[in-house]
């Protein structure tokens, strides 16, 4: 019986970073398409990441890397619940992941007509997809959210004003550097948030079937 756990739990394991390092990937896939379509406007996150990679260089992957630890370190100081090894994962990979998409220059470049609008939206619909593929493998909270969660935790504000309140902050602060500020930078929540919900309820339903307990006489069958 012991070893049956023991199987069990390690294919839940694999299971569970199956879907978070699958979500990681297609998340950063997606901030790779809306980065090539820039021009049209970015999450609030993305303009800061740009503004700094246009102001002193290194690469947009290599900012979203040195923001993502510098927004952990607050998170820790503020509230360590909301830090553990996803998001550490999470601010370690997404970066480098979009840093080499947008190396193999196998990304559509912007054709300033109406095609651009599809693939912002398809990279859209990518990262929202991805966020709730990685959430739903419950390893962690990325720095970001992890950092709205302790911010509304120490103020008192709701999740949603947190989160307005920091964005607001942000993407004030990227326009102000400089960062690529347009139309669809204040849609872009709204288009990506109902479609997070989505894949989140879908792939977490997904990853508890798939984790469910293994059949009684399982280990008869083994043996």
């Amino acid at each position: 019986m012991q070893t049956l756990l023991g199987n069990d739990s390690l294919r839940n394991w694999l299971i569970r970073y199956s879907f978070y390092f699958s979500g990681l990937v297609c998340f950063a896939l997606g901030v790779a398409i809306t980065v090539k379509m820039q021009h049209l406007g970015l999450h609030p996150w993305d303009v800061l990441s740009i503004a700094l990679f246009d102001r002193f260089g290194f690469s947009i992957g290599t900012w979203t890397v040195i923001i993502g630890f510098i927004l952990i370190i607050i998170s820790l100081v503020v509230s360590r619940k909301y830090v553990n090894i996803g998001t550490f994962l999470n601010a370690l990979l997404i970066g480098p992941i979009m840093d080499f998409f947008l190396w193999l220059d196998i990304l559509p470049a912007p054709s300033h007509t109406w095609m651009d609008y599809l693939w912002l939206l398809a990279g859209i619909v990518t990262v929202g997809t991805g966020g709730g593929l990685y959430v739903s493998g419950g390893i962690g909270a990325g720095p970001r959210d992890g950092f709205m969660l302790s911010m509304s935790e120490r103020t008192g504000l709701s999740v949603s004003k947190a989160r307005i309140a920091v964005e607001c902050a942000v993407l004030l602060i990227g326009y102000l550097l400089g960062g690529p500020v347009f139309l669809i930078t204040f849609l872009y929540t709204f288009i990506m948030s109902p479609i997070f919900q989505l894949s989140l309820k879908v792939f977490t339903r997904l990853k508890n079937e798939l984790c469910a307990p293994l059949p009684e006489g399982y280990e008869n069958i083994r043996s």
